[in-house]
């Protein structure tokens, strides 16, 4: 009996000798995404490009988002995500603080962590993909409401959450744009919260319009939310007398654009927006970048980037500038996302 266990033990030590080790480890490596919410089309759209510039590496992606736009919701994903051992957790930020302590977890245990799209502490990431410069896209909201105001009145700015990072850091870029002397006869009179929910950002557009009646503009720097404000001054039939701009999906903005309600808004695609995040995934697992200003790397059908310094003392990976939407173009930008 000894000798036969004895000879299957030195049989399978000759395989394992000469079979790849590859055959042993044949389970790819897997790169989450966490997104801040379920049933957001902008999020789904972001989890797709992450998806696909995961695959075409050769490796498995794993697309996570909780039903409301929570931290503590992500929280638990996380938990989740570290006892599954993933390589690599892309975070869209629900909170930029309260994410800290469970992403230092998750880097405890070897985990590389970076942020997207909302970007958590930099404590807490090794870099942060942003979708374009976030001066620049205060600048431009906040232009689009003058033009749109004849360059004075009252204008409302609908928002996602309140602890979202990007938007705040779009509305402190806003704020300090409209300190400057041209906007002096630009009024902002609220800041209101939809929570990137329909039905709340619906609330949230009445809201506005009932307590503010001489409203000229409302900025919504979210896609949720710019969508609902659409339909509301669309059905109110406010076309022309409460203008409306932001940053939106061509699919579900197109209809506000043709009818005049929304002239025009922004945004970036954000398949690419999680295509690029998917190659600082990996980049980062394989060594190939550290997160540090200066790092370059290769981003497949992209291009190649640099590492740069963020606003709040990080790192992070721009994609590009903000892109301009209106009549000229929305028929052909509708049928791509």
């Amino acid at each position: 009996m000894k000798r036969t266990i004895t000879v299957v033990a030195l049989v399978l030590l000759a395989l394992a000798l000469v079979i790849p080790s590859s055959v042993f480890a044949a389970e790819k490596a897997k790169y989450a995404i966490v997104f801040k919410n379920t049933g957001n089309p902008y999020g789904e759209k972001q989890m797709e490009g992450f998806k696909v510039g995961i695959e075409e590496q050769g490796f498995e992606a794993i697309l996570r988002a909780p039903d409301l736009p929570t931290a503590e919701a992500q929280i638990q994903i996380i938990e989740q995500l570290i006892a599954q051992k993933v390589a690599a957790i892309c975070i869209v930020g629900n909170d930029y603080d309260a994410l800290v302590p469970v992403l230092k977890k998750a880097s405890s245990a070897g985990i590389k962590v970076f942020s997207l799209d909302s970007s958590v502490n930099p404590q807490a990431r090794l870099t942060h993909v942003n979708q374009a410069d976030s001066e620049k896209i205060g600048q431009t909201l906040i232009k689009a409401a003058s033009d749109m105001a004849g360059g004075k009145g009252e204008i409302a700015i609908l928002s996602a959450t309140s602890q979202a990072s990007n938007q705040n850091i779009w509305i402190d870029f806003m704020k300090k744009e409209l300190a400057k002397p041209e906007y002096k006869d630009l009024k902002l009179v609220k800041i209101a919260y939809g929570d990137d929910l329909r039905d709340k950002s619906v609330s949230e557009t009445e809201g506005l319009l009932r307590s503010y009646p001489n409203l000229k503009v409302i900025i919504a720097p979210t896609t949720v939310g710019i969508a609902a404000a659409g339909k509301v001054l669309t059905d109110k039939g406010l076309k022309g007398k409460v203008f409306l701009t932001g940053l939106g999906l061509p699919s579900e903005m197109a209809e506000y654009i043709n009818n005049g309600v929304c002239p025009y808004m922004f945004l970036w695609n954000p398949i690419d927006v999680g295509y690029l995040g998917s190659y600082v995934g990996t980049a980062l697992v394989s060594g190939k970048i550290t997160g540090k200003v200066g790092d370059k790397f290769s981003a497949g059908r992209l291009g190649n980037y640099t590492i740069t310094k963020a606003p709040d003392g990080g790192t992070e990976v721009l994609l590009g500038p903000p892109f301009k939407f209106d009549k000229s173009n929305i028929e052909d930008w509708k049928k791509v996302y």
